[in-house]
């Protein structure tokens, strides 16, 4: 293997694009509509939802990894309900 080979095998996987998450069905709890789109990544789904009240919204994400698409949906839920909780209107 040439060096100019190794070099571009090393960065090579630095040239892919990031899966772009696939927004599931919505919930209403307590006034706020939560939107799960977990990011498939390395085999696993990425906790990534959408928060929305009205006009104003608030995207998160988190580092936890799950092996579902499914599972990482109803994370995102409880993860989402859990800050309406703790700051409700705070989050925008």
């Amino acid at each position: 293997m040439s060096l100019f080979s190794t070099i571009k095998s090393l960065f090579g996987s630095a040239e892919q694009k990031p899966e772009v998450p696939q927004e599931l069905p919505s919930e209403e709890y307590q006034g706020f509509t939560i939107t799960p789109a977990p990011v498939h990544e390395d085999g696993g789904y990425r906790v990534n939802g959408l928060i929305t009240k009205g006009e104003q919204s608030h995207r998160f994400i988190r580092a936890d990894m799950l092996p579902s698409s499914e599972s990482c949906a109803a994370e995102v839920i409880r993860k989402a309900k859990q800050m309406i909780d703790q700051q409700g209107d705070g989050l925008f």
